[in-house]
């Protein structure tokens, strides 16, 4: 019979978030013949009161799933990881006036990294989780590529995880699409079905970004001006805005006649000075920038590279050149500008469906 089933020999052990991804990736892993458990993982610390830390409903949610499909789910608390290999780097970029992307550094340093070696000491062989992504593995080189999904895709938030992390991995929903996936879910009576996508930074949830850095960080005003430098009000600290951000400006009329909308352009952190323009502005736009901590997920490609490069999650990918930059940083130049590059943010880079890697952006400029 073993014939019949490669995979019976092979424990998997799933990421069960509670959340509808995850509950059809343990369905599908169940119906390809793997040796399935589930581990729930928390990873963060914080009273339920103002009901926006969903952590008890997720695990009563995946308790559920577990047991309709039959799985063990076993539990563990990585908060204590998190705070110091996530939210303590988040809290320190913002500090310094960038804007991070926990969630990169939360798939390399916990799920693909504690989780995956906690996982393995339950006895599973690999790792499985939600994403939408693919792993194609040739020759005993693993590529990671987008998943097939084009509106879901996950491969930008993966981009550092490495061979190895790879190679002990399964990605079950890279073939299929959201609506499969709730089709599925509903078709097999998940509790999960309709649940609604978490969305944001985990540990945020659904609550007002600036307000919530403000529990952590001190507040440092300065002056809010136009492109001629010219004063329009104060801000509360550089930390509480991001490049391209139009939300929560409120400035009013009154300084300027065109009535189009407030973008920041700028952070000028020595003067800690906001830059805002007013619509579609060319201080927006930059055509090239600068990486630092370029990690690829196969060997590095010879430069300067011809490519494709998202510069944030849901964009479409633009056609730039990478080449070596000082201090072994990367010089990205894009064939058309592109607005509001965000220092701290990732690039990721692409050879049509095959995720290369990436590095974070450090500066943006024209030439």
């Amino acid at each position: 019979m073993s014939n019949l089933n490669p995979n019976k020999d092979t424990k998997i052990i799933v990421g069960l978030s509670g959340g509808v991804d995850s509950s059809v990736a343990t369905l599908l892993l169940l119906e390809q013949g793997y040796e399935v458990e589930a581990l729930f993982m928390k990873n963060w610390e914080e009273d339920d009161t103002d009901g926006v830390c969903t952590a008890e409903k997720d695990l009563s949610d995946a308790q559920k799933v577990a047991d309709k499909l039959g799985v063990k789910l076993h539990t563990i608390n990585f908060s204590a990881d998190y705070w110091d290999d996530v939210f303590d780097h988040f809290l320190k970029e913002h500090k310094k006036g960038r804007t991070p992307n926990p969630d990169v550094l939360c798939n390399q340093k916990i799920k693909f990294k504690v989780f995956l070696e906690h996982a393995l000491s339950l006895g599973a062989d690999k790792i499985a989780t939600g994403h939408y992504a693919r792993i194609h593995e040739d020759g005993g080189v693993y590529q990671l590529q987008t998943g097939l999904d084009n509106n879901k895709d996950q491969s930008y938030f993966l981009h550092l995880l490495n061979q190895y992390q790879l190679s002990k991995s399964l990605f079950p929903l890279g073939e299929i699409n959201k609506d499969e996936v709730r089709r599925i879910a509903t078709q097999n009576g998940f509790v999960t079905a309709d649940k609604k996508d978490s969305t944001g930074i985990c540990f945020i949830g659904e609550r007002n970004f600036s307000e919530f850095l403000q529990t952590y960080l001190p507040k440092q005003q300065g002056d809010i001006v136009d492109q001629d430098g010219q004063f329009i009000k104060h801000h509360e600290g550089l930390a509480f805005y991001t490049i391209g951000q139009r939300k929560g400006l409120e400035i009013g009329g009154g300084f300027s006649t065109s009535g189009e909308p407030w973008f920041v352009a700028d952070k000028r952190i020595e003067s800690n000075e906001l830059v805002v323009v007013q619509g579609d502005h060319t201080l927006l736009y930059h055509n090239n920038l600068n990486a630092s901590n370029p990690h690829w997920i196969e060997n590095p490609p010879i430069l300067p590279l011809a490519c494709t490069a998202k510069i944030r999650y849901r964009q479409q990918s633009q056609s730039c050149l990478v080449s070596s930059a000082e201090n072994g940083q990367l010089k990205v130049t894009f064939d058309q500008p592109q607005r509001a590059i965000t220092p701290g943010q990732s690039i990721v880079f692409y050879d049509d469906d095959i995720c290369l890697g990436g590095g974070i952006i450090e500066s943006r400029g024209n030439e």
